[in-house]
């Protein structure tokens, strides 16, 4: 299996592309980023895109593969929504029309979160952009999956890059073996959803929009 992952860079693409890596089935990860990971594997090959909404001089270099990872967003906090909706809905729509065109046989999995309204009519900001931005995918010729995780749990040594996140899961740390027993639909790791990606990707899923213990489903976790 060949597959692209948009923001490697992130916690929750960090998990994905650790993931990828490790998996014998699949033989080329390519990441699309305006930073390069650093990380160095004989199947890994990094595009690095300063302009994240116009693919037209990498078109060639997007050809070929049997899944995406969109694993690239940002935090809503502090953000008007114009900005925030041509962050969230415009890189990730511009991505994945260019990629259906190119790949029509691919699997697209979008990393929304849990909350996301549908409607796009909620008093919550963000949760109507990412819920523009899925239903805006959803209508792409190509095969779509939204993962709405909830708490993240970051694992083997990947940490957010926002210096707020850290902190929380700093403080969450001690409590996390508690939420996972006491909220197991509502806490997911990077390492799960990483491995849930590849499993839809590679089988597909009866759902195309995926909660938190959807998620876990996949897997059996």
């Amino acid at each position: 299996m060949k597959v692209l992952v948009f923001g490697a860079t992130g916690m929750v693409g960090q998990g994905v592309l650790l993931e990828c890596l490790l998996d014998p089935d699949v033989e080329l990860v390519v990441t699309v980023g305006r930073t390069p990971t650093g990380d160095r594997n004989g199947k890994l090959w990094e595009i690095v895109q300063e302009d994240l909404t116009s693919y037209a001089d990498i078109e060639d270099e997007l050809v070929g593969f049997d899944a995406c990872f969109f694993c690239l967003g940002v935090s809503s906090a502090g953000m008007k929504e114009a900005d925030y909706e041509r962050v969230t809905y415009g890189i990730t729509v511009a991505a994945a029309e260019t990629l259906s065109r190119l790949n029509p046989l691919m699997t697209f999995i979008y990393v929304s979160g849990a909350g996301t309204d549908s409607s796009e009519e909620g008093s919550v900001m963000w949760a109507r952009v990412k819920g523009r931005t899925e239903n805006a995918l959803m209508r792409l010729p190509f095969q779509t999956y939204m993962f709405r995780p909830g708490f993240i749990e970051p694992l083997d040594g990947i940490q957010s890059k926002t210096k707020a996140y850290r902190v929380l899961y700093w403080l969450a740390k001690p409590i996390l073996p508690m939420l996972h027993w006491a909220l197991p639909d509502r806490v997911v790791t990077t390492r799960e959803l990483g491995r849930a990606m590849l499993a839809v990707a590679r089988h597909g899923w009866e759902q195309h929009v995926l909660e938190t213990k959807d998620i876990r489903a996949v897997i059996g976790a």
